[in-house]
């Protein structure tokens, strides 16, 4: 094991990707932590998890950094072990899919022995899941059930969109009681940002204004926050001004600065383009809303999620999956009563990739 010597000074004054900002950050907090761990299936393979831990076995050993084999509930408990013994785990798997195998763990014993065992040990830990999309996915590598794990009590879940807000949630873990999944949709790996080193004080619970306006509040979160980036030039040219909320934290919900948006526009729009319609984040939300204050709506909510089916592997089929640019926009035209003029969306990017530069792994 060598001593860490990264540049990180020169990754934090500089545009950084995602998985930089992860990885900056997870280098880190281990320095400063020795009790934080990271392992996982492809934590130390030639990929290194997308980028996201490179360097990290050069810098802090095998006994800190290590890969795992696909025994994911037994590791679950491993990592229930070095918690209890004032460890920081940070179990990672490259797809979400994969921890549908430790909901045993999570559940029964994770999240609920501060509660059987008199709240006398702090429990730290983490799980780092990723959304698949894009060629061959299909339905066991592209799901999204953070549904489920909101319905557990104990759980906190993040899903930044930003590397800004990826990279101050990672400092914060070694301080957050946990258990703590943090979601990442695999296509906000290609993000870019100036890391905001100044603004360290930043409340990860709280959601972050995009953009502000009179006319509707719009609430996305991850990559459903980059679709709707991607509208921001035809909406202005319509002259439509919009409160757009990127949740970041997915459990606690910052319901107040809904509420305080819904207040000052009455019409809400929310996209979730990762999950499926039943009991999701954005009915969660709508039934908030009806059970604080109805009547700071002047038109029904709108919600656009995923249809009630798995994902399609064929790269035909997926075509007609995922929401489209046009999908969004009809609803707005719904919720503001005019039409939108924009240009076709014939030449979107391609639907299987993230962007035209994008060569895998997926």
């Amino acid at each position: 094991m060598q001593k860490n010597k990264s540049k990180l000074s020169r990754f934090e004054k500089n545009n950084i990707s995602y998985v930089e900002a992860i990885n900056s950050a997870l280098i880190k907090i281990m320095k400063k932590n020795k009790k934080v761990i990271c392992f996982g299936l492809g934590i130390n393979d030639p990929k290194n998890i997308f980028g996201s831990t490179k360097n990290l076995l050069h810098y802090f050993g095998s006994k800190r950094v290590f890969d795992i084999p696909t025994s994911e509930n037994a590791l679950t408990g491993v990592a229930v072990g070095l918690s209890l013994n004032s460890y920081i785990p940070i179990m990672m798997h490259q797809r979400f899919d994969f921890f549908l195998l430790a909901i045993d763990q999570l559940v029964n014993s994770a999240a609920k022995w501060k509660f059987m065992f008199g709240h006398k040990r702090k429990f730290k830990m983490v799980f780092r899941l990723i959304i698949g999309r894009g060629w061959g996915q299909g339905p066991t590598h592209s799901q999204n059930y953070i549904s489920w794990f909101r319905n557990v009590p104990n759980i906190k879940i993040f899903c930044p969109t930003f590397p800004d807000d990826a990279y101050k949630l990672y400092l914060k873990l070694p301080s957050i009681e946990g258990p703590i999944i943090i979601v990442e949709h695999r296509w906000v790996h290609f993000q870019k940002q100036k890391i905001k080193l100044l603004n360290n004080k930043k409340n990860i619970f709280k959601c972050n204004f995009l953009s502000k306006g009179n006319n509707l509040t719009i609430v996305s979160y991850s990559y459903s926050t980059i679709e709707i980036i991607k509208l921001y030039k035809i909406l202005k040219k319509n002259r439509i001004a919009f409160d757009h909320i990127d949740l970041n934290s997915i459990k606690p919900l910052d319901n107040n600065s809904i509420l305080k948006s819904l207040k000052k526009t009455g019409r809400l729009l929310i996209l979730d383009n990762m999950s499926f319609p039943y009991c999701s984040v954005g009915k969660d939300i709508i039934s908030m809303i009806a059970e604080k204050n109805v009547k700071l709506l002047k038109k029904s909510p709108l919600l656009l999620t995923l249809p009630d089916m798995p994902t399609p592997t064929s790269y035909f089929q997926t075509k007609n999956y995922y929401i489209s640019h046009k999908k969004i926009i009809s609803k707005i035209e719904m919720l503001l009563g005019k039409k939108i003029k924009y240009k076709n969306f014939s030449k979107e990017i391609n639907h299987d990739k993230p962007d035209s530069s994008f060569t895998g792994p997926f």
